[in-house]
Formats: structure tokens, C-alpha cells, sequence
């Protein structure tokens, strides 16, 4: 959808406007915005990189208005002006595209063709994932066996989580490249990993005569299904004003773990299971400090690699998710309510990433969104649509606002640290 128009009153010769090249720098920008929105970055960073290739281009300003799915975008250049609307239905993280189109559009020069700017897009949209499917799903396992050690899940517990997620995510990543629904994908997923558990937390007690118990450490087979990248995108964006981007990536965010939820919930139900945490294991301290140091490095390192991240941009993000964590945990040992420890070591994560990012060359929210994702109560929200569907009413309102006020918390961190490390979020313009 397009259209041109010209400013009454200066009369320019009509060939002189030449439309036919404003079209093509316009297309040109539009295509870097609607790359960066199917990578998962936040609309206030696809703004961002349409107005500088617009520049680049020579284009004298761009308007564009971003939402999770969809991009209205108005190029200006003198008296003419060109609209276009794109829609973009594949919704995911792509770390490594996020990065290379960072480095593309911070390095144009002042004066780019269109010609030169869609072959660089060419050659990033061309490239494929950089690990496959049972790669990207041994990375997902390893990620919610840590998970599951940091909600005091033991040995058992772990083993089990590793195998569940692994064939969770496995089913999940070859049906969302055949284009599947998300939310149907999201429930098959999830019932898959939940049942997984379960057979094998069930054939261990049969063939190995482990005891029982160990049934509630299920909650954490599917917390690789949490959008955690959603939820802290969205939040800011509402920290930069942005309110139609950033209620539609909740509302996504939301419907993902509802899906995903009520899955769980269908499995419970039927196995007749709750979901209560297992007791915290009676460790020294010393020896626990250090396997919730490594837990929370192999937790963030597996989510940034389940993102498409780099090796450097995931240990990266491993290094600083790993500091603000075991931080976190230390803050709510000592008695201080979850919403302020997240707060804190959100504020943490962002004060570091305004530090490694650019020592890596690669975009913070490559770097501080995999790092909190682990914070995410991903265990409490799956809790809160349980007790629902259950109809417990004032618990499941209870695990709610529990879950959002440590998201918000999250949130509050990363735009605060944003706020003192960036001139464009403390100054609107």
C-alpha cells in the first residue's frame, strides 16, 4: 500500500522528484524494519535502524509506527512522500540477524545506494540458523536443567528435565519452521514435555527404584516456553511510550504462556498431579552458591543459544546473567521480597551489558534480555493458570501478581540502566 503526494505551493518540476527512486529507498528501509521485527527486537530499535538507513539513503525523514506484527512506514524526501505497510507473521528470536543488522545500519555511510544496502540484506536474510534442530534443542534442555536446579529440583529432577525439554523443544522448533500456528505448536510442545517427564521420572522409579516424589519438578520440562523475550521487549516499550507495540507484545507473550499453561494443566489433570516445588536441597553453603553460579551460567548460556546467539554473544550474556543471579538469589536468602531483588539485578544486568555489549560489538538486548530471561518467574505464571483451571481463584490471582511484579521489576531495571548509560532514553526528542 502506497501512497504520494506533494506540498502545494513550491510547484517543483515532476520529473525532477524522481518518484521511481524514492520508491526504491523506501522499500529499502522498509525491508531492514520488517527484518529486525521477525529477528524479536523491540519496535523502538526497528525505528532506530529504518531511520538511519533513511539517512544513509538520503531520505530526509522517516515516520514509522511499529507494532508486533506490523510496520506503517512514511519515507519524506523534499515535497513527496511515499507510505507503505508491512506485515511480518513469523514471530521469533534471531540473535545473531539482530546483530548483523546492528553492525549493518551503525556502519553506512553518509551517502549508501539502495542497490548496495538490499544485498547486504540479501546476504543476512540468505543465512541460515546457525545450529540445527537437535542442537538448538539440547541447547533448550540444558537451559531448563538448570532451571530446574535453581527451583531445588535434585539429580532426578534434572535428568528428567533435560530429556523432557530437549524433545519439547525439538517438536517445537520443526513445526514452527513448517509454519504451524505458535499457539498450537506452544500446546503440543508443552503437553510433549510434560508427558516426558512424566514416563521418565516414572520409568526410573520402575527400572532404577528411585523413589517417588519427584513428579512436581515438571513446571520446569517447559520453561523454554516462556517468552521471556517478549515479555521484557514489550515492558520496554512501554518504558519508551511506544504503547501499541508494547500492549500487543504482552498481549503475545501472554497468549504463548496461556497455551503452554493450560497444556500443563491437561497433563496434571489427568495424571492427577500438583505442582507444588520440591523442597530446597540441604547443601553447604559454599557448594551451593557455586552450583547456582554454574546452573545460572548454563541456564542464560542455553536460553542466548536457543536465541540463534554467537558463541561470544552467548557467553556473554552467560558471564553477566550468571553475576546478577547468584546476586539475586543472595538478595532473597537475606529476606528481601522478589520484586526488589529483581529490580536489582535487572539494574545490574543492564550496567554490565552497557559495558560488554560494546566490548563485543553486538547489540545490548542481545546481551541483557537472554541474562534476565532466567529471572523470569516462569515457575509462578504456570502456577497461576493451574490454580484458575483448578478453580482456586485468590491463589491464582495470588501467583499472578507475583509473576507481574517481578516482571515489571525486570523491566524497571533494564529502562533505569538504560536510562543512565543512554542519552536517547533519558532525553525524549
Amino acid at each position: 500500500m502506497s501512497t504520494q503526494g506533494s506540498e502545494r505551493g513550491r510547484g517543483p518540476d515532476e520529473s525532477a522528484l524522481e518518484p521511481v527512486e524514492l520508491i526504491r529507498q523506501s522499500g529499502t528501509v522498509l525491508r531492514i524494519g520488517r527484518l529486525a521485527l521477525s529477528a524479536g527486537t523491540g519496535s523502538y530499535r526497528v525505528k532506530s535502524h529504518m531511520a538511519r538507513t533513511g539517512r544513509a539513503l538520503g531520505l530526509d525523514r522517516i515516520a514509522a509506527h511499529v507494532t508486533l506484527t506490523e510496520i506503517t512506514a512514511t519515507s519524506y524526501r523534499g515535497p513527496i512522500f511515499r507510505t507503505e505497510v508491512a506485515e511480518v507473521r513469523n514471530v521469533g528470536i534471531n540473535a545473531d540477524r539482530l546483530a548483523r543488522l546492528e553492525l549493518l545500519a551503525s556502519s553506512l555511510p553518509a551517502r549508501a545506494s539502495s542497490r548496495d544496502v538490499d544485498a547486504a540484506l540479501d546476504d543476512i536474510a540468505a543465512r541460515p540458523p546457525l545450529y540445527g534442530v537437535l542442537l538448538n534443542a539440547l541447547w533448550a534442555a540444558l537451559a531448563c536443567a538448570a532451571f530446574a536446579f535453581l527451583n531445588n529440583g535434585g539429580v532426578v529432577e534434572c535428568g528428567a528435565v533435560l530429556v523432557a525439554a530437549g524433545l519439547g523443544q525439538m517438536v517445537r522448533r520443526t513445526m514452527m519452521h513448517r509454519g504451524i500456528n505458535q499457539f498450537g505448536v506452544t500446546m503440543l510442545a508443552a503437553a510433549v514435555a510434560s508427558i516426558v517427564y512424566l514416563l521418565v521420572v516414572l520409568g526410573l522409579g520402575e527400572l532404577a527404584g528411585v523413589e517417588g516424589g519427584h513428579e512436581a519438578g515438571y513446571v520446569s520440562a517447559v520453561l523454554f516456553l516462556v517468552p521471556g523475550f517478549a515479555l521484557v521487549t514489550g515492558a520496554l516499550d512501554l518504558a519508551k511510550l511506544d504503547f501499541s507495540a508494547g500492549i500487543a507484545r504482552l498481549t503475545y507473550a501472554l497468549m504463548i504462556l496461556a497455551s503452554a499453561a493450560l497444556a500443563v494443566w491437561a497433563v496434571s489433570a489427568v495424571a492427577g498431579l500438583q505442582p507444588d516445588p520440591p523442597p530446597p536441597p540441604v547443601l553447604d553453603e559454599t557448594l551451593l552458591l557455586a552450583l547456582r553460579a554454574v546452573a545460572s551460567l548454563v541456564g542464560v548460556l542455553g536460553f542466548a543459544l536457543m536465541f540463534n546467539s554467537p558463541w561470544r554473544m552467548a557467553l556473554g550474556a552467560a558471564g553477566v546473567g550468571m553475576l546478577a543471579n547468584v546476586g539475586r538469589l543472595a538478595l532473597l536468602d537475606v529476606g528481601l521480597v522478589p520484586q526488589a531483588a529483581a529490580a536489582a539485578a535487572a539494574l545490574a544486568v543492564g550496567l554490565l551489558t552497557a559495558l560488554v555489549a560494546p566490548a563485543l560489538r553486538v547489540p545490548r538486548i542481545t546481551v541483557s534480555v537472554p541474562a534476565v530471561v532466567i529471572m523470569v518467574p516462569g515457575v509462578t505464571a504456570y502456577r497461576a493458570v493451574y490454580e484458575f483451571n483448578s478453580g482456586e481463584t485468590a491463589q491464582a490471582l495470588g501467583y499472578a501478581v507475583d509473576a507481574g511484579l517481578v516482571i515489571v521489576a525486570l523491566s524497571i531495571g533494564l529502562a533505569v540502566a538504560r536510562m543512565l548509560t543512554d542519552r536517547t532514553w533519558t532525553f525524549e526528542r
